[in-house]
């Protein structure tokens, strides 16, 4: 039975997912690099750690959601790392979005010392957290994803399986891809739509009438229309997993010539200074 949980990672996304695990009967010890967010957490009853090691040593369970170097540096690193020091038998589940080969590093190690562990890159947005909608992407045992199933119910709708350790990043590549692609393509609709006249409400209510309607549209041009770029899924983070994208297309020599133009973009955008801004911030660079 899983009762004692560390949560390393209380970014954007992390911190409402570890909120909501304080709704279930877990003993969790949290850690982030922002002493901030392990304070907020800490009035709300969870067990702050001055350490990811001391957040994770003795646990039952372990999420780790963080960006790919965070992810280096504060589980593999020989010295800040913290999974030489998990037991073995415990479960490690790591909810951040890296490359390939990180993941399958981690996962390797993890075996090496009878760690079990559990792919499981989270999707969706900072209200999707808060409101326990996220949809889980899985890869690995389901043995193991079965007695992760009802920790996942507090922070998830959706939960799906893909395979073997490495099927969840894969497939998270796909949907970074795709996702990002809407949002340039959305924010080049409205920039044009503007020059022709047109007030992206008007543009927004033709697009929900007809084909083109989805909840992405519907809600990112909303927030665009109002003027708020508060960060929701941040513009690095998209960025970052995008040029990953690129890599692994580059690797395969397949050719993805959308990818390339909107990656520039993206670039374009954290060079501006919006890396901290909410992803739909690109269409600033589009805006001029």
């Amino acid at each position: 039975m899983i009762k004692k949980v560390g949560f390393v990672g209380l970014g954007t996304v992390g911190r409402h997912m570890a909120i909501n695990l304080m709704k279930g009967d877990y003993d969790l010890t949290v850690f982030d690099n922002n002493a901030e967010n392990v304070s907020e957490l800490a009035k709300l009853g969870a067990t702050a750690a001055a350490s990811a090691i001391d957040a994770t040593r003795g646990k039952d369970l372990v999420i780790a959601i963080l960006a790919e170097r965070e992810e280096l540096k504060a589980t593999l690193s020989t010295e800040t790392g913290f999974l030489d020091g998990l037991d073995p038998g415990t479960i490690l589940v790591d909810m951040g979005t890296h490359s390939l080969e990180t993941t399958l590093e981690l996962a390797e190690k993890a075996a090496n010392q009878g760690i079990m562990f559990l792919e499981a890159p989270v999707w969706g947005s900072k209200e999707h957290a808060a409101n326990g909608l996220l949809t889980i992407l899985t890869g690995g045992d389901l043995t193991v994803l079965g007695r992760c199933r009802e920790l996942f119910s507090y922070i998830s709708l959706n939960l799906i399986h893909l395979g073997e350790v490495g099927s969840a990043t894969r497939m998270k590549f796909v949907v970074t891809l795709f996702q990002a692609h809407l949002m340039e393509g959305l924010s080049e609709a409205l920039v044009f739509g503007d020059k022709l006249g047109f007030s992206v409400d008007r543009i927004l209510e033709v697009f929900d009438s007809g084909g083109l309607a989805s909840p992405l549209v519907h809600s990112k041009g909303r927030t665009i229309s109002r003027g708020n770029f508060t960060r929701n899924l941040a513009l690095k983070y998209v960025f970052e997993e995008l040029q990953t994208v690129k890599d692994v297309a580059d690797r395969e020599n397949l050719q993805l010539p959308g990818n390339d133009a909107v990656v520039k973009v993206y670039a374009q955008a954290i060079k501006d200074g919006r890396g901290e801004e909410d992803y739909s911030a690109v269409i600033k660079v589009l805006r001029g």
